[in-house]
């Protein structure tokens, strides 16, 4: 007993008497020509108990602290202490990450892959625990990750998962008759997106496969606002001279969506309320990946049956030949349909349709990178003189939109007033202005 006592006291006194501040700077050397960035540890201390470890706390990277991490325990297995090639086990608590660390951390990926060389240390298995991404464009929760890797620090399988389990990512290595490739499963529910609109996704599940530079998704199925979004995607990063190493492309299918709080979250004073039905298809190129959804380009039909137009009565507008205010009126409709194409962050509403018992209207609207509106609309009211077709010109901004008749309209209403009166003499006057804009839009004529 005395000489349990005696050991298991060395073990404790031991630590405080080795000068871990001599190897702390040596490790500081090498970590920062490794990574090509200035690394900071500013403690660490070496435990027996109770099994040898080195923990490492306040690690710094990089001058604008692009990475940040509370600590870091390594633990050797016993069996390895005194071997040429080391056995660890990792554990990571509260890792800070920002966006520019992925330049440095990508650069040291393919550096090391590129050597060829045999590791010194052998990574057993990795714990990761709360994960912060710092996005400028965006919040991600944080995440908890484990990962288990064989002897050559080849992955085995690795799980992701955030810290309300509303998100759940699994990795694991398969052999299949065409090559390796790694199966990523993806499960949510109730989760909220952190990229673009914060959609509210109720459940979905998502089978990935990894393979060299392609990454598939041969079925996505995601539920969401009661309705389904369905379709498959492909990622390839292949490297080719002259042509963008970046590139994906897929198809989607919408069906039964409820377009209320979506459109909400786009315009609050301008939205839709209905069941949203349509298909697709997406595709993408760029150098790097980060800037595939500045280039992305879509082709999309949609209808909307059953639904309201909040925030604008283009029955008001045509019949009474007046400004459209923000937020005042509505239009109900039986059905609103239309082709959305986008290049980037324009967007182009056309072949839009749109029916009910009093009116039929028909136009193409755009909306710029800056959010602004452009775009005419053909409104055919009934009224006591049968079908009366008034031309807008929609303006404004995605927030503040503005519809109103086009000039020639409002002109050729006066006019048509002033000689033969009203009634007949401004439904007359109304369709020579709205010939007035088809001869314009003929020779060109943007204004």
């Amino acid at each position: 007993l005395i000489g349990v006592a005696i050991v298991i006291g060395l073990l404790l006194i031991l630590p405080f008497l080795i000068p871990m501040q001599t190897y702390l700077r040596q490790t500081e050397r090498i970590a920062s020509e490794k990574l090509g960035r200035p690394v900071s540890i500013n403690a660490a201390h070496l435990l027996f108990l109770p099994s040898p470890r080195v923990v490492a706390g306040d690690i710094v990277v990089g001058e604008n602290q692009e990475l940040k991490v509370e600590s870091i325990v390594v633990i050797p297995t016993i069996g390895s202490l005194f071997s040429t090639t080391k056995i660890i086990d990792l554990t990571i608590s509260k890792p800070i990450l920002k966006k520019a660390a992925l330049d440095f951390i990508s650069a040291l990926t393919a550096k090391k892959s590129e050597s060829g060389e045999a590791a010194a240390v052998n990574i057993r298995h990795i714990k990761i625990d709360e994960l912060n991404l710092v996005w400028p464009d965006a919040k991600y929760p944080a995440i908890n990750a484990k990962a288990a890797l064989a002897g050559d620090n080849k992955l085995e399988s690795a799980t992701l998962e955030t810290l309300d389990g509303k998100l759940k990512a699994s990795v694991t290595p398969k052999v299949t008759p065409n090559g390796d490739e790694q199966l990523i499963v993806v499960t949510a529910n109730k989760w909220t997106m952190p990229v673009g609109l914060p959609l509210l996704i109720d459940n979905a599940k998502l089978e990935m496969h990894l393979k060299g530079s392609k990454l598939s998704i041969p079925k996505i199925d995601i539920a969401l606002y009661g309705g389904k979004l369905m379709g498959d995607a492909v990622l390839n990063w292949e490297e080719s001279k002259g042509k963008p190493n970046w590139k994906t492309s897929g198809n989607l299918s919408v069906n039964n969506l409820s377009v209320q709080q979506p459109s909400s979250m786009v315009s609050k004073a301008v939205c839709l309320t209905g069941y949203l039905f349509g298909k697709g298809n997406f595709s993408a190129t760029a150098k790097e990946a980060r800037k595939l959804p500045d280039n992305l380009q879509t082709n999309f039909q949609f209808k909307v049956n059953n639904g309201v137009l909040h925030g604008l009565d283009l029955v008001k507008v045509a019949s009474l030949l007046i400004k459209q205010k923000q937020g005042d009126g509505e239009t109900q409709f039986d059905e609103f349909s239309g082709v959305l194409n986008s290049a980037g962050k324009q967007y182009h509403l056309r072949d839009i349709k749109i029916s009910s018992g009093l009116l039929s209207a028909k136009g193409q609207v755009k909306v710029m990178p800056n959010k602004a509106l452009g775009g005419t609309m053909l409104v055919n009211v009934k009224n006591s003189m049968g079908l009366t077709a008034i031309p807008l010109e929609v303006s404004g901004t995605v927030s503040k939109p503005v519809v109103l008749p086009s000039k020639a309209a409002i002109a050729g209403a006066i006019a048509g007033t002033a000689i033969l009166g009203p009634g007949v003499g401004t439904s007359l006057g109304i369709r020579a202005g709205g010939a007035v804009d088809k001869l314009k839009g003929l020779f060109g004529d943007k204004k």
